[in-house]
């Protein structure tokens, strides 16, 4: 495609008053008006001639072929023309709902010998495949008279995941031996609750732990050593629906639940515990049975990017009976949801209830940014006032729903967004070290 440049149409605009004045002073060489028009046609076409052809000119890019949800990341554009050709071209990328460009889809590449270099980073903001199909370069020829354009076939096809950034930030640490419990017994005493063995007791120890009986019968203090219990099973509920959708800090609230999830899904497998999803909105979407080893990582990766995106209502009553039909022995239940009103609050209440009775249930929230801001902004309008008891009054019905968890025995964790899936492992192991599993 070729069509004039800047620099052309100023000229032919600035042509157009002196032709003109040339017809009214002059009338008998009105014709030299239409001679420079002609004569600016001529030099476009010759430029249009001169500048590098569409075949001359090609394009490569590389990128990730696979990247998390929130984790920015660049594709990079290696742009190739003959030597003697445009000293700049500029690049333009196509765009993909799922991903916002962090600083425009535009870039002018200079050339050195005939090779140019442009990037163009994206934050993914949803999970799916992100296509970029399309991207056009266009260069000035040598009298910078007209643009030649030419469009290229991309085909970029990224595929978004759920983020595990937290799980290879906080592999080292999870996988080193004490870190792990169960795998040195000996660091776990008065932890656990399956009875290791014998030994004499040391200053330091737990009181608790001393057996009387034993220690009559060695004349000699004799304590239990306790290890932590493995195999136990942890099912992690994440809620896809409407209230989930909402984004936090630019990633959907459901994204940030599958992120803390897989994190504390890894860390269960270490330990030998067996980990299943289970994902719903107007009704069960996802379920998978229990899996254990380091190795099921790789599938529960795979189901919990199937846990799409919803615009339905979240049905707690059918989505938890559901649930519990399925357990056939005690677990840890890890539900990720959120309720946006008093109702829906009053029916997750009521259908925690036969759950509480036999498992364990552990709930969490992440804070609403936006109501937490609108409630401690300083009003300097009416209208300011009103949104901040507005919200305010929001965030105290929510403090009320998760005191009220708390009376029925649930076990409820209030994070940020980006401390979820640290606050959840740690509680996880918490109640593993107690036994309570």
């Amino acid at each position: 495609m070729i069509y004039p440049a800047r620099r052309s149409i100023l000229i032919a605009a600035a042509l157009a008053p002196i032709s003109l004045a040339i017809g009214v002073a002059v009338p008998q060489y009105w014709f030299a008006g239409l001679a420079l028009l002609l004569l600016l046609l001529l030099l476009c076409g010759v430029d249009a001639l001169a500048a590098a052809t569409a075949d001359a000119v090609g394009a490569q890019w590389s990128g990730p072929r696979a990247i998390g949800v929130g984790e920015p990341f660049a594709i990079a554009v290696e742009v190739r023309a003959p030597v003697t050709g445009p000293p700049s071209i500029e690049v333009a990328i196509d765009n993909s709902p799922l991903l916002a460009g962090t600083d425009g889809h535009r870039r002018s590449v200079t050339m050195i010998e005939g090779i140019g270099d442009a990037s163009f980073e994206f934050v993914p903001e949803r999970r799916g495949q992100a296509e970029l199909s399309q991207l056009w370069m266009r260069w000035r020829g040598p009298l910078g008279l007209v643009w030649r354009q030419k469009e290229a076939l991309l085909a970029a096809h990224i595929l978004i995941t759920p983020d595990i950034r937290p799980v290879r930030q906080k592999s080292a640490q999870l996988l080193h031996r004490d870190a792990m419990h169960g795998m040195a017994a000996q660091l776990q005493v008065g932890e656990g609750s399956e009875f290791e063995a014998l030994t004499e007791y040391k200053p330091g120890m737990d009181r608790r732990s001393i057996d009387w009986k034993q220690s009559a019968r060695h004349t000699n203090l004799m304590a239990k050593e306790y290890r932590t219990e493995r195999n136990n099973n942890i099912v992690l509920a994440i809620d896809a629906g409407r209230a989930m959708g909402d984004p936090i800090a630019g990633v959907p609230r459901v994204d940030r639940a599958i992120s803390a999830g897989l994190l504390t899904a890894f860390v269960a497998l270490k330990e030998g515990d067996r980990v299943s999803f289970f994902g719903f909105d107007s009704r069960p979407r996802v379920a998978t049975n229990p899996v254990a080893g380091g190795r099921s990582f790789a599938l529960l990766q795979q189901v919990a990017a199937r846990i799409d995106y919803s615009s339905n209502e979240t049905n707690y009553t059918l989505a938890l009976s559901t649930l519990a039909a399925r357990l056939q022995r005690r677990s840890l239940i890890i539900i990720f949801t959120d309720f946006p009103d008093t109702i829906s609050a009053e029916l997750m209440l009521a259908a925690l209830k036969p759950l509480l009775s036999r498992h364990l249930v552990l709930f969490v929230s992440m804070h609403d940014e936006e109501l937490e801001a609108l409630a401690s902004a300083e009003p300097t309008q009416p209208q300011d006032v009103v949104r901040s008891v507005t919200a305010a009054g929001l965030l105290r019905q929510r403090m009320l729903v998760l005191t009220r968890l708390r009376r029925l025995g649930a076990h409820v964790i209030e994070t940020q967004h980006d401390t979820a899936g640290s606050a959840v492992m740690e509680n996880y192991l918490r109640l593993k070290r107690r036994g309570s599993l």
